[in-house]
């Protein structure tokens, strides 16, 4: 492994705009043997991470020194792999018999990989507490979606046309922030997550209107989704804050695909599934590569637009 996978030295790194200009990935910073079969796969998983990083700063998103952040998350999980390599090599490579039992009820190979079953399928990357992953403060708001890792997708229904579908499903590979909001018993006029949808559009504090630019799309920047827990025909007819129906494009066409309930089908109630409070509900805040950045409650307004000053810069012409 290298010592970094970027070309600053270590003394600038604390510099407000020093950033690097020269990075690397994949085997150009960690060589590994293939028995694992994850060369491909944790080279990918680098460049997603540098490469919504990169888009956001040429876009003019973000400070040049939030490429700071790609060496110091993904150095981490490339050590990850090396050592796990290293455990696995040396099982497949022993002589006959010895890579058999260890004194468990199965073979050494045969435990060594399910012990790695999430590490292979690429679910086993935690980031650290840092600018882009916030503290677990609420975690306990939704125990299945932990801080720092990948967003894990549960099945919903779209309530628009009531299509069964995967909730990660609907985030593409845009560059764009997610919020979703889980709400609590109340799926009503007036409820937390139809305030919060308000709140976005309108407080002059929110992100969305602090760092979506003239002419862009309202969602072009932080796009909002909402789960409610009732199954989709216990859910009450009514009106809709404009941010869950946004006009979007050339054309002004309304956007309907904002807005979900549990699977009344029978494939999982993803507030179950994935240990979402009922009581209270709560916002997750999922990074343009899928990995959750900040468990909030639905009132949590100043946290989330603290998180976000932290992460976008001001406008050029605000």
């Amino acid at each position: 492994m290298t010592d970094r996978f970027d070309n600053l030295p270590e003394g600038l790194r604390d510099g407000l705009h020093d950033a690097p200009r020269v990075f690397t990935a994949g085997d150009a910073c960690h060589t590994h043997s293939s028995k694992a079969g994850q060369g491909m796969n944790v080279s990918m998983q680098d460049t997603f991470n540098l490469g919504w990083k990169l888009a956001q700063v040429l876009r003019g998103r973000s400070d040049p020194s939030l490429l700071h952040s790609y060496s110091a998350e993904r150095w981490v999980e490339a050590r990850r792999l090396v050592e796990t390599d290293h455990a696995w090599a040396r099982i497949m490579s022993a002589p006959p018999g010895q890579s058999e039992l260890d004194g468990s009820d199965m073979p050494r190979f045969q435990k060594q990989f399910i012990e790695n079953l999430e590490f292979t399928g690429g679910l086993a990357v935690k980031y650290d507490s840092s600018a882009l992953i916030g503290a677990e403060t609420h975690q306990a708001l939704a125990t299945g979606q932990q801080i720092g890792r990948r967003f894990h997708s549960a099945p919903v229904v779209r309530v628009a046309d009531a299509m069964q579908m995967q909730l990660g499903h609907v985030a593409e590979a845009d560059g764009r922030w997610r919020i979703y909001a889980f709400a609590d018993r109340n799926c009503g006029a007036g409820s937390a997550v139809y305030r919060l949808a308000e709140w976005l559009a309108s407080d002059a504090c929110s992100p969305v209107r602090k760092y979506t630019r003239a002419g862009e799309d309202i969602d072009a920047v932080i796009d909002l989704r909402v789960i409610f827990q009732p199954g989709f025909e216990a859910l009450p007819d009514g009106p809709v804050p404009a941010l869950l129906r946004p006009k979007k494009g050339a054309l002004g066409l309304q956007d309907h695909e904002k807005i979900f309930c549990t699977d009344h089908k029978g494939l999982g109630d993803i507030f179950d599934m994935r240990g979402i409070d009922r009581a209270q509900g709560c916002m997750i805040v999922v990074r343009p590569d899928q990995y959750i950045a900040q468990v909030l409650p639905l009132d949590g307004y100043h946290e989330l637009a603290a998180f976000f000053d932290g992460v976008f810069q001001p406008l050029a012409d605000s």
